[in-house]
C-alpha cells in the first residue's frame, strides 16, 4: 500500500471532491488523468450531498501502483483513516446499544455533522465519522454531554448514512409506541393501575415500522430464528445465527406485546387468545422480490407471550446434496434408500439439525409428473407446488396417524410424515410401507442405530421394523470457518484421537482455526454444513433387529459393515479445512464402537 501523508489542520475542514482528489494525487493514489476524469463527471462539479468517496468509487478507477485493486469506498476509508491518524471502525448493529447512542445527540445534529455515537461507556463516547477534519460539533456536544471524553473513529460513509437512519428511526418508533403508563397485562404479576391505561396498538404505524425493521434485519444477519421474549422490565429480541443465539435489542414491555400482536395478525393467529400456544405462518417479500416463509409459534410465559419465528431459506429446495455436506459415498447410499418403491427411510437428529432441509431437498428431487408425493406436517414448514401437503390439526382430531390413514386413500407413491411421535403414527407408517408405499419421516434420536430401537420401544414388533426400514440417516450441522479470516494451525494427536477413535485415520498436517473479521461479525464462523451417519439395513442387521438385539450390538455391526460415525464425518470436515475440532466435539455425540 502506498504511503499516506498525515493531514494536519488548525481549522475545521469539510471534505469535498476537489480536496480529496488533490490529496489522493499527492499521496500517489491517483493519477492526474484519472483525477481530471472524475472531476469532469456529470454532477461532480456541483456541491452534491453525496460523500466524495461515493463519487470517486462510482468512476470504477483502479490504483496506478496496485492495478488489481479497485479504488472503492472501503479502500478510500482506510486511506482517510491513515490521513487522519484515526482507527477504522466497523459498525456491528448487533453490538450497538441503540437507546443509549441515540440519546447522545439528536438525529438532526448527527446528520448535519456526519457523525454517529457508536459506543457509550462510563468515561467516554466513541464518535464515528466520515468527516474527521470537521470539528464544529465538538463544542456543542461537549456542553450537552459532560464528564465524558470523545474518541473519534473513521467509518465507511455508506455505513454511517445507513445506520444513522436505521438507529434513529428505530429509536423514534419505539419511543412513540411506548405509553407513559404501559399496561403489563398477560403475565402472572398483574398490577392494577388507577386511571386510564392505553396499550400500544398493533396496527400503529410505529409498531409496523418496528416489525418491518425486525424482519429485514433478521434476513440481513442470516438469522434462522427470531426470538421475542417478554420479561418484567424489558422484552428481549434474540437472533439465532449459525446455530448460536445473539442478543439484538430490548423493547419496553408494552411495545413488545404490540409487536407480538402485530406479527400474530400477519400470521392469521387469534390475537385475543394469549393463554394457549398457537402456531401460524407468514410469507414476506423483500423489495427485490425475494420471498421468504416464516413459521410462527407462541408460548404463554410469566410476563406475556413468547414468540419464535423460524425463517426458511427459499433457496434451500434448490441446493444440491453436495452443498448440504453429503459426500459422494453418502449421497449414493442415501439415493439407494429413497429410490426403492416401498419401505421406510428415517432421518434423525435433534431440533435444528437440518432434518427438514434434507426431507424437502429429497422430495423436491423425487417429485415429477409420474409420482404422487404427499406430506403430512405439523405445521407445513415450506409450501411447495410439487407436493400435496396436509397439516395436522389436533383440535379437529387430525393427528399424524389420522392424516396418514387418510393419505393412504389418496393413491400416493411417496409419503412424507413430519415426525413419528407415537405408536399410532409408527403403526400407520409400517402399514403404508407394507402396502407398497415409500415413507420418509423423522425421529428425535441421538444417532442412526438408536432410530431402530426407538421404533421397537414405541411398540413396533422387531420383525416388522426389520422388514420395512430401508435405512436411517443421522445428521448434525457444524458451523463452518469464515473463508475470509481463518488461520492455519496444527492439531495435537490427542485432538485427532478424540474425533477418530476407534478408527485409524491419518492426521492432517494442517488445519484451520477461527480468527474473526467483519464478514463473520468477529465470530470466526460463517454458515453451516451437515455431517451425516448413514445406517443401511443389511441382511445381517435385519437379523439382529428381528432377534431384538441391543442397540450396542446393532451399532457395532453397522460400524463393522462400513458405517462412519458423526464424529468421524466431522473429522473429515476438519481435515478439509471447513470447521474446527472444538465445533465437532461440541455438536457430535461420542462414539462407543469397540
Amino acid at each position: 500500500m502506498s504511503s499516506v501523508a498525515p493531514f494536519r489542520s488548525s481549522h475545521s475542514l469539510t471534505l469535498n471532491l476537489v480536496w480529496v482528489l488533490e490529496e489522493l494525487k499527492r499521496d500517489q493514489w491517483l493519477s492526474s488523468e484519472d483525477a481530471n476524469m472524475i472531476a469532469g463527471l456529470p454532477g461532480a462539479s456541483r456541491q452534491v450531498m453525496a460523500h466524495p468517496f461515493t463519487q470517486i468509487a462510482s468512476a470504477n478507477i483502479k490504483r496506478d501502483l496496485l492495478p488489481a485493486v479497485d479504488l472503492d469506498v472501503t479502500l478510500l476509508t482506510e486511506w482517510l483513516a491513515q490521513k487522519a491518524s484515526l482507527p477504522v471502525y466497523n459498525i456491528d448493529p448487533m453490538k450497538v446499544d441503540v437507546p443509549a447512542i441515540t440519546q447522545v445527540m439528536s438525529y438532526q445534529f448527527a446528520h448535519r455533522h456526519a457523525i454517529l455515537a457508536v459506543e457509550v461507556n462510563p468515561t467516554e463516547i466513541v464518535i464515528a465519522t466520515s468527516q474527521p477534519f470537521h470539528m464544529e460539533w465538538q463544542q456543542g456536544l461537549a456542553q450537552v454531554v459532560r464528564n465524558k471524553q470523545f474518541r473519534m473513529v473513521i467509518v465507511n460513509p455508506a455505513d454511517l448514512l445507513r445506520y444513522t437512519l436505521e438507529f434513529y428511526n428505530l429509536s423514534k418508533s419505539v419511543a412513540n409506541a411506548t405509553t407513559k403508563d404501559p399496561m403489563k397485562g398477560s403475565n402472572f404479576e398483574q398490577l392494577l393501575q388507577i386511571g386510564e391505561l392505553k396499550a400500544a396498538d398493533a396496527n400503529d404505524q410505529h409498531i409496523v415500522k418496528i416489525v418491518d425493521w425486525l424482519l429485514q434485519y433478521a434476513f440481513d444477519q442470516r438469522s434462522s430464528d427470531i426470538h421475542l421474549e417478554p420479561r418484567r422490565d424489558k422484552g428481549r429480541i434474540r437472533f439465532r445465527i449459525d446455530g448460536v443465539l445473539h442478543d439484538v435489542y430490548e423493547l419496553p414491555p408494552v411495545v413488545m406485546a404490540a409487536v407480538v400482536s402485530r406479527i400474530k395478525i400477519l400470521g392469521r393467529m387469534n390475537v385475543a387468545e394469549k393463554r394457549r400456544p398457537q402456531d401460524g405462518r407468514l410469507k414476506t417479500a423483500t423489495p427485490d422480490g425475494q420471498e421468504t416463509e416464516l413459521r410462527l409459534a407462541t408460548l404463554p410465559t410469566a410476563f406475556g407471550e413468547k414468540l419464535v419465528m423460524r425463517i426458511f431459506d427459499p433457496d434451500v429446495l434448490v441446493r444440491s446434496f453436495q452443498e448440504l455436506g453429503l459426500t459422494v459415498d453418502n449421497y449414493t447410499l442415501w439415493q439407494s434408500f429413497v429410490s426403492k418403491p416401498n419401505g421406510i427411510v428415517l432421518v434423525t437428529g435433534p431440533t435444528g439439525s437440518g432434518k427438514t432441509t434434507t426431507l424437502y431437498s429429497t422430495l423436491k428431487q423425487m417429485a415429477n409428473s409420474r409420482v404422487n408425493v404427499c406430506t403430512i406436517e405439523d405445521p407445513i414448514e415450506m409450501v411447495e407446488a410439487s407436493f400435496n401437503q396436509m397439516q395436522v390439526q389436533p383440535q379437529m382430531d387430525l393427528g399424524f396417524a389420522e392424516g396418514l390413514r387418510a393419505l393412504l386413500r389418496q393413491d400416493p407413491d411417496i409419503i412424507m410424515v413430519g415426525e413419528i411421535r407415537d405408536l399410532a403414527t409408527a403403526e400407520m407408517a409400517i402399514q403404508a410401507a407394507l402396502t407398497g408405499h415409500l415413507v420418509i419421516s423423522t425421529l428425535h434420536t441421538t444417532d442412526a442405530a438408536s432410530a431402530v430401537t426407538r421404533l421397537i420401544d414405541l411398540g413396533i414388533a422387531p420383525y416388522l421394523v426389520a422388514a420395512t426400514v430401508n435405512g436411517v440417516m443421522a445428521q448434525r450441522l457444524l458451523r463452518t470457518l469464515c473463508p475470509e479470516c481463518k488461520a492455519p494451525t496444527h492439531l495435537t494427536q490427542e485432538q485427532w484421537r478424540l474425533m477418530t477413535s476407534p478408527w485409524k485415520a491419518k492426521k492432517p498436517e494442517q488445519v484451520y482455526q477461527p480468527q474473526g473479521c467483519l464478514a463473520c461479525r468477529e465470530t470466526g464462523y460463517y454458515g453451516r454444513i451437515g455431517v451425516y451417519e448413514i445406517l443401511s439395513m443389511s441382511h445381517e442387521l435385519k437379523e439382529l433387529v428381528s432377534d431384538n438385539s441391543s442397540i450396542d450390538v446393532i451399532r457395532q455391526k453397522a460400524f463393522e459393515q462400513g458405517m462412519k460415525s458423526l464424529r468421524l464425518a466431522g473429522a473429515q470436515k476438519v481435515a478439509h479445512g471447513l470447521t474446527t475440532v472444538e465445533e465437532v466435539l461440541r455438536v457430535t455425540p461420542s462414539v462407543t464402537a469397540k
